[in-house]
Parts: structure tokens; C-alpha cells; sequence
């Protein structure tokens, strides 16, 4: 009876260890939903009262042109990290940014963007736009592309193609992904949300590695249609993203002696045969030292035999002529059967200007010879 029991108090933990289980699922898959228009509490000094226990610091360099811009649109740099009750400073002199806490911070991660603030400022960035990062639903990401290609010239080549003609490309990544985006020299900064600056960063990494920005572009404005859509939010959108592929590949170019690999075989190679078993092998080791000299002299000439026949034949080569091209016969042209017919040509003209005056046509006449002009002077006397 005890058995049974055992295994109803079995099966009934295992049901309860099924039911969390599903239970969690369902509350993961909810929690992957976030509903619109929902936005994170903003972080008061009710959620940090008593502050912060250490003083945290950051300190960046800047460039020897931004000097001047950072010199005049400090105050406002000053400013808007006082709100947060972060405290910055400015050195002309080493050249560098620094902020710090102080003790009426509060919120632990102003200090963050506080950093990321004075990263932009010496990448170029305006204040106006890197002020931004002290929002909480936008962040940055500062993309190194100095080291990715080698070659300075083909660098500059795509670092142009991310920029475009007039910055048009540009300004197309920006809407798409609704992040600002900045190439000044070896890097590219970007300050939007967490989503756009992901798109960002795999079109300069894609167009570094020479795959235009277009095509990149291109799957953006698809993708951006297919989300305003809410039946397709839940869907996979593979079948509608195009798959571009590599057209104009440069073929590698093969070697002219190609070397075949053997086949791998445990067993060393066979030992080479010495010159004693060969003569085993065709019983010449038998014979007499007589008989093996006579041999020898024979081969020896027999190969001077072939050696005077062949400088024979090379000298005998100067005494042979050349072979003379054979003349070409000029060939008589056919006289041409269609000649043209003058005295035909000239009577269709004369008919032709008869016709355009109104007058009968005049037969033309042949020359009239010596003798019709005798007979005719005879006539008048």
C-alpha cells in the first residue's frame, strides 16, 4: 500500500513542478510585449535620498581645433550638468575635459552620461545635439573605423561613400534610424536610441568591409514599412527583405604548376634497387669481365653514331634553300556589260523640261554630215 502513495506524491510534485514551469513561460512571452506609448519613471532624490558614497570622476582630451568652440559654449556645458549636480571643468592649458560627482548627486548614472557628454564634445559633435544625451531613452556609440582598413586611400574612398554627395546618404541613415550620426576622421559618432544606433554601427561596419550603404539603406525603408503593420510585428520578414548578392567577383588566379598532393600512406616508401640487383635481374652479373667491356664499347659507339649523324644533319641544314613564295598573277578586271547610255539620259531630260513649259517635245536629231550640207547649199542657189 505504501508503494502507490509514493507514487501519487511523485507524479503530484512533478505536476507542480509543470505547472511553474508554464506558468513562467507565460509570464516571460507577456513581459516581451511592451505596451505603446509606455515610459520609464524618470529617477528622483525620493529613489536615492541619502546620495552617493564616493566621488567618481572622468576625464577626456580634446583636439587643438575644438578649443575655441569648447571655450565659448562652456557656460552652457556648465549649465546643463548642473542640473544633475555633476561638476565640470575645463583645461585649456593640457587640453582636457573633466566631470565629476558631487554630494547632492542623487541619480548614479548621471555621472555616465555626464562622460558620454564630454566624449562627443571632443568628437565634434555640437552641444546642441550631444546635450541630448542626458535624456534617458537616448544613448551614444562612438564607432572606431581608423584601424578596419589599411590601405589610406581605399579608406577615404568608403569613408566618403558613407557620407554621400552632399551628405545625402547620410542624412537618409539618420531618418531611418532617427539617430544623429557624425564622421570626423577616424571615427563615427552616433546619438539616438538603443535600436537606431544598432542599425548605425552594422551599416559603417558593413561599408568598411566595401558593401555599399545603399543596399543597407534599402532593407531599412522595407523594414520601416512592415512595422507600421500590426498583423506582421509577430511575423518573420525574410520573405520580404531582398538578398542581394556578390555579382562582379574577381576569380583567384591559379598557379601554372599545379602540385597534386599524394595520398597519405602509413608504409614508408619502397628502398631503390642498387646497381648489383639490376645486374641479377638481367644476369649481366654472370658474365665475364671480357664480355662486359666488349658491351660497353659497343654502346659507346653506337651513341657516337647517333652524335655524328645528328651534327651531320645540322650542318646539311645551311646547304638546303628556302622555299620561294609563289608569284602572284594580276588579274585582267572584266570589262564592266552596264555603260551608261549618254544620249538616253540626255533626251529624258529634254523631255522633262518640255513637259514643265507646255511645248511638244523636240525629237533630237543626229549631226548632219558634210554631204547634206552641199546638197542643201545647191538647193538655195
Amino acid at each position: 500500500m505504501a508503494s502507490p502513495m509514493a507514487g501519487d506524491g511523485v507524479s503530484e510534485k512533478q505536476s507542480g513542478k509543470k505547472s511553474k514551469k508554464t506558468k513562467t513561460e507565460v509570464d516571460e512571452s507577456e513581459l516581451l510585449t511592451v505596451p505603446d506609448g509606455w515610459k520609464e519613471p524618470m529617477f528622483t532624490r525620493e529613489d536615492n535620498p541619502r546620495g552617493l558614497l564616493e566621488e567618481s570622476s572622468f576625464a577626456t582630451l580634446f583636439p587643438k581645433y575644438r578649443e575655441a568652440y569648447l571655450k565659448e559654449c562652456w557656460p552652457l556645458v556648465e549649465k546643463a550638468l548642473g542640473d544633475t549636480h555633476i561638476k565640470s571643468s575645463l583645461d585649456l592649458i593640457e587640453g582636457s575635459m573633466t566631470v565629476c560627482t558631487m554630494k547632492k548627486t542623487f541619480d548614479p548614472y548621471a555621472i555616465l552620461r555626464a562622460r558620454d557628454l564630454i566624449k562627443l564634445l571632443a568628437r565634434s559633435v555640437p552641444f546642441e545635439q550631444a546635450v541630448r544625451i542626458l535624456q534617458d531613452d537616448v544613448a551614444c556609440d562612438i564607432i572606431k573605423i581608423g584601424t578596419l582598413v589599411r590601405n589610406r586611400e581605399r579608406f577615404v574612398k568608403r569613408r566618403q561613400r558613407l557620407i554621400g554627395p552632399k551628405g545625402s546618404t547620410l542624412k537618409a541613415l539618420e531618418l531611418l534610424t532617427n539617430c544623429y550620426v557624425m564622421v570626423q576622421g577616424n571615427t563615427v559618432s552616433a546619438l539616438g536610441p538603443f535600436g537606431g544606433l544598432k542599425e548605425v554601427r552594422k551599416v559603417v561596419m558593413d561599408t568598411m568591409k566595401n558593401i555599399h550603404p545603399i543596399y543597407n539603406i534599402k532593407t531599412l525603408m522595407i523594414k520601416r514599412e512592415l512595422s507600421k503593420d500590426p498583423d506582421l510585428r509577430t511575423q518573420s520578414w525574410e520573405r520580404f527583405l531582398p538578398k542581394f548578392r556578390h555579382k562582379n567577383l574577381a576569380k583567384r588566379k591559379e598557379p601554372k604548376k599545379k602540385t597534386v598532393k599524394k595520398e597519405y600512406t602509413p608504409f614508408p616508401p619502397a628502398q631503390p634497387e642498387s646497381q648489383t640487383d639490376k645486374e641479377l635481374a638481367t644476369g649481366e652479373f654472370f658474365l665475364r669481365e671480357s664480355v662486359k667491356r666488349r658491351k660497353k664499347m659497343e654502346e659507346i659507339k653506337v651513341k657516337q653514331a647517333e652524335a655524328l649523324t645528328k651534327k651531320q644533319e645540322q650542318r646539311n641544314k645551311a646547304f638546303i634553300p628556302p622555299k620561294e613564295k609563289p608569284l602572284m598573277k594580276k588579274t585582267v578586271k572584266a570589262p564592266t556589260e552596264n555603260k551608261l547610255d549618254i544620249e538616253a539620259i540626255k533626251a529624258k531630260v529634254q523631255k522633262a523640261k518640255t513637259k514643265k513649259l507646255g511645248a511638244p517635245p523636240v525629237n533630237p536629231s543626229p549631226p548632219a554630215s558634210s554631204t547634206d550640207k552641199k546638197k542643201k547649199n545647191k538647193s538655195k542657189g
